[in-house]
């Protein structure tokens, strides 16, 4: 039976953590309460909220998730999924999550607020991704006409003489500053999408270390069972004969 009073109690212990900047600290308080309340939908928000501020964000977005099983006409649960995916630049699906909490509320200030924000982070990153690749190659173009420019003003016999070559040059510096700038983006969106990856688990890794040690003793103790049985037979013959 769900003792509502300690529930409470837990509660408001997490509440005063997470106001007083103890982001962690309100974790541990919210998540003995849900062990008591397992179905507290309030309680997975908050520990969320929490979770976000501690930068635990694949928690973060499982408890926002669980906040709408459990209660799917809560606008709070959307708001929370959304705030973990603006927070780690998935900024589309965001945008979907601060729709629906706006259609659940309409005219929060908030939620509008947010929807608002993470529509423009969501067109503004949407333009770095075409223009960036683009801006390289005009960085490369630049600094392949300063590489002619400097071989024909610096050096006595240049090198780079034909207009041919100096084309070829400059083009080759340009794809060269486009494919760069085109990688630092995919690196970057590698980086952001890793975000939301589960953390390691390191109880799993360590059982299978300790079953791969108790296996090898095992093996090992075999071993050594059948080597002495050996040896007991060799000494019996050698002390028969």
């Amino acid at each position: 039976m769900t003792d509502n009073n300690e529930v409470q109690a837990l509660k408001e212990k997490g509440n005063e953590s997470f106001k007083e900047g103890k982001y962690l600290e309100a974790t541990l308080y919210y998540s003995r309460a849900l062990a008591l309340d397992p179905k507290n939908y309030t309680l997975f928000s908050n520990r969320s909220a929490a979770f976000l501020k501690s930068h635990q964000y694949y928690f973060a977005h499982d408890d926002a998730q669980q906040t709408i099983r459990l209660q799917p006409t809560w606008a709070k649960g959307y708001f929370r999924k959304g705030e973990v995916e603006a927070a780690t630049f998935n900024f589309e699906d965001a945008v979907l999550s601060f729709r629906c909490a706006l259609e659940l509320q309409p005219g929060d200030a908030t939620i509008t607020e947010a929807l608002s924000r993470t529509t423009f982070a969501m067109n503004r990153e949407k333009k770095a991704s075409e223009q960036v690749p683009w801006l390289g190659a005009g960085v490369g173009i630049v600094l392949g006409v300063s590489i002619v420019m400097v071989d024909q003003l610096l050096t006595a016999s240049p090198s780079i003489s034909h207009p041919i070559l100096m084309a070829i040059i400059t083009m080759v510096v340009a794809l060269f500053g486009f494919a760069l700038a085109k990688g630092y983006r995919y690196y970057l969106d590698c980086q952001r999408k890793s975000l939301m990856d589960p953390p390691p688990d390191l109880m799993k890794n360590t059982a299978a270390e300790d079953a791969g040690a108790s296996q090898t003793a095992n093996s090992e103790k075999t071993n050594h069972q059948r080597y002495s049985k050996a040896q007991a037979r060799y000494k019996f013959r050698k002390g028969k004969t």
